[in-house]
């Protein structure tokens, strides 16, 4: 029988996956859909989609629906699937794309100190040493795209990134107390949608609903199937295993990018690239040998 661990480990191995992918779908659709306005459709139709799943496992009995209190279902919607993407999209007005990728990729380094902190999950030396190894290899991998100069969108791109690792740090800890990871995944959706759709009606550009062209609905509906994998993957490796094991994970998705951009665009690789992604994978290595432990007394 496959452990909770390996099961876990699989899990955001594919949401690693999804993420690099991701990228370069996303190069085929050159579309200008406004950022609010696509995330809100994209969140609201997979809360509705998890709202179902989560029905069907609760057996259509409501009061068996949740098991943790709306403040931690409450504050995971409004936090990560509101608050942070309104930041993160009005910081990557200010930035370039380049630089708002890397800054958003510092998202292990906020959870495991989130998750050390809060979650009490056990940090060992190996860890640290193999994160700081891929951050290394991000850093070589993304170097050319990142500009020296500093601009007011990096920090609210910073900022995003660290209420996502509050949000998943708040969304484990209510794992921790048996809620399942279909309410939570749902309650990130829903609920950031609702917060999304607000704000889009509060700056009066729900006229824009009206004005999605055919080829800009193929391309939210293709989206919507990508993301729904991204956190359908994401929330239930989640449950098993350790937030910071999880996050640092994601470090593989520029590699999975870079290699399918290789093989499916033919994009030329440059030796920075390819020896951080070599980093990427010695450090992935060490982390997928880590166990999910939490710490009672002392860490190593």
């Amino acid at each position: 029988m496959i452990s909770k661990e390996t099961k876990g480990t699989l899990l955001i191995l594919l949401t690693a996956l999804e993420s690099g992918l991701a990228i370069i779908v996303n190069r085929f659709f050159v579309i200008e859909i406004d950022p609010l306005l696509f995330t809100a459709i994209r969140a609201l139709f997979i809360g509705l989609t998890f709202f179902l799943i989560s029905l069907v496992m609760s057996k259509f009995r409501l009061r068996n629906f949740k098991r943790v209190s709306w403040k931690y279902l409450l504050a995971i919607g409004f936090i990560g699937g509101g608050i942070a993407f309104l930041l993160f999209f009005t910081g990557l007005k200010m930035t370039t794309g380049g630089r708002a990728a890397f800054l958003h990729k510092t998202l292990p380094l906020w959870a495991t100190l989130l998750a050390f902190t809060f979650l009490k999950e056990r940090i060992t030396r190996k860890q640290v040493i193999a994160m700081s190894l891929m951050f290394l290899g991000l850093f070589l991998m993304e170097y050319e795209k990142i500009s020296s100069e500093i601009k007011f969108g990096d920090f609210l791109v910073i900022f995003a990134t660290i209420l996502w690792a509050v949000e998943n740090t708040i969304a484990k800890k209510a794992m921790l107390l048996k809620e399942t990871n279909w309410v939570v995944t749902f309650s990130r959706m829903f609920f950031g949608s609702l917060l999304l759709f607000s704000i889009l009606f509060l700056t009066g550009k729900q006229e824009l609903l009206f004005t999605l062209t055919y080829q800009q609905w193929v391309y939210i509906v293709i989206s919507t199937l990508m993301l729904t994998w991204y956190v359908l993957t994401w929330y239930w490796g989640l449950r098993y295993i350790n937030f910071s094991k999880a996050s640092t994970i994601l470090l593989l998705s520029p590699v999975i990018s870079l290699v399918a951009g290789y093989y499916f665009l033919n994009e030329p690789l440059f030796l920075f690239q390819i020896v951080g992604s070599t980093l990427i994978l010695v450090g992935a290595y060490h982390i997928l040998k880590v166990k999910s432990e939490r710490r009672f007394i002392v860490i190593e």
